[in-house]
């Protein structure tokens, strides 16, 4: 029998009440939409915390996770929006409600740039097909359940048949005010042989606690080409969770970058499937820690169809009393012949007191295969820095020009310019004092 307090352990601040009264904020969504968040509450309160014998959580530091001291439902309309340095946002969030958005005249016909709210009320079915449509395999299940069930509201995006987004649409979620919790959602849907680029920044408007728990579901229908770029600057006192879900059919390609620069503790799970012949998944990832922050990484790439191909590259530099985990897993299943797969973990250790531990795994059942996999943890090279600093730059900033020619090879896969240079520009605010 469960105990008032175990019940309390289980969901912290998000109790039946707080999801009552979350659902009561959304009394005019459809059923089938309350229904699920339903089911999501009843599955996040049954769910156990993390535990030191769950693999999933090897390494992480999970006695730090605790879902309590947190608000739900602190709405600010009309919020100020920290603006990502590419350019205004095509909508933007504040405290998991719709603060504004950019008129949408410029999109070709047929571009759907709206939120979930409206799209539960106008897309039900592309809504029901695709939110939170892939199962949780890495981990998480219990904070994915918790995203469900008190998301209020985020971004849809929806790309028709052939149909080409020459400019990045951007999606800000902003999180402001101290103990607040906030459920940022993106969905993006590209079909056949579309074309768009999709950034999310995720950025806190003062330098209190959060709690941050969100999700992304792309989907790249037969030869469409999505590129997703995520960019994580909460508070440096948040505790932040993200969850992306990748589909990839035939012929199609999918890219996806994501930045890790704020909060206290981060855990980031990424699962691409590539489903069918001919389909592409880059996965990409730098994270710049400083302090004592962590940051967590479990990565899936399964391959369901032959002739597919990954490839992933996550590059971390620490500094200070840092920590990085990564854990990434190929699954190649049976009938997925001529699979082509990597994966890559590369750590620029910046001080003597950081850890990096990485995890990289295969689980390959065909014959007909490539699958490479592999970590590495170095320092910066004494020569290159010494060079540096008897040309008058000092330790600093040497750090910093050889951080980026570390991120480079990175940051150069991005067929964006102005978007390559709008990340450089973020991560240089982790070396300003």
């Amino acid at each position: 029998m469960t105990t008032l307090t175990e019940t309390k352990s289980l969901v912290g601040s998000f109790t039946a009440e707080a999801f009552a009264a979350a659902l009561a904020a959304q009394s005019s969504a459809p059923a089938w939409w309350l229904d699920r968040k339903r089911a999501a509450y009843e599955k996040f309160a049954s769910l156990p915390m993390p535990r030191r014998t769950d693999e999933s959580w090897r390494f992480s530091s999970y006695g730090t996770l605790t879902l309590d001291g947190f608000e739900v439902g602190r709405v600010i309309p009309g919020a100020p929006s920290p603006a990502f340095p590419f350019g205004p946002a095509a909508l933007w969030f504040a405290n998991n409600v719709r603060s504004g958005e950019r008129p949408r005249a410029g999109l070709p016909p047929g571009v759907i740039v709206t939120t979930l709210a409206e799209a539960a009320a106008k897309h039900a079915d592309l809504l029901k097909a695709h939110f939170m449509a892939q199962p949780q395999k890495l981990g998480s299940e219990k904070f994915a359940a918790l995203h469900t069930a008190f998301v209020r509201d985020g971004a849809f995006i929806y790309i028709p048949r052939s149909v080409q987004v020459a400019e990045p649409i951007v999606i800000t979620h902003v999180a402001s005010g101290a103990g607040t919790a906030v459920f940022p959602h993106t969905l993006v849907i590209a079909e056949e042989n579309s074309k768009v680029t999709v950034v999310d920044y995720f950025v806190s408007a003062d330098s209190s606690t959060h709690f941050a728990c969100g999700a992304n579901d792309l989907y790249a229908a037969h030869g469409a080409q999505l590129t997703y770029v995520a960019a994580q600057n909460w508070s440096r006192d948040t505790l932040s969770f993200q969850f992306n879900s990748t589909v990839v059919r035939r012929d199609a390609r999918v890219q996806s970058l994501n930045l890790h620069l704020g909060a206290r503790q981060a855990r980031h799970e990424s699962l691409s499937q590539l489903q069918a012949p001919g389909a592409f998944s880059e996965m990409l990832a730098l994270t710049i820690a400083e302090g004592a922050q962590e940051f967590d990484q479990r990565t899936l790439q399964i391959h369901q169809a032959p002739n597919t191909k990954s490839d992933l590259l996550y590059k971390n530099a620490l500094r200070d009393q840092t920590r990085t985990i990564f854990s990434g897993l190929i699954v190649v299943d049976p009938d997925a012949q001529k699979t082509d797969a990597y994966q890559s973990n590369r750590n620029l250790m910046l001080s003597d007191e950081a850890e990096a531990c990485s995890l990289p795994g295969l689980e390959i059942q065909a014959n007909d295969v490539r699958c490479t996999h592999g970590a590495t943890s170095s320092r910066i090279d004494p020569e290159q820095e010494f060079y540096l600093q008897s040309r008058g730059i000092a330790k600093p900033q040497a750090d910093e020009l050889l951080t980026f020619g570390f991120f480079e090879e990175v940051l150069s896969k991005l067929a964006s310019d102005p978007l390559h240079e709008a990340l450089r520009e973020l991560i240089k605010t982790k070396f300003k004092k």
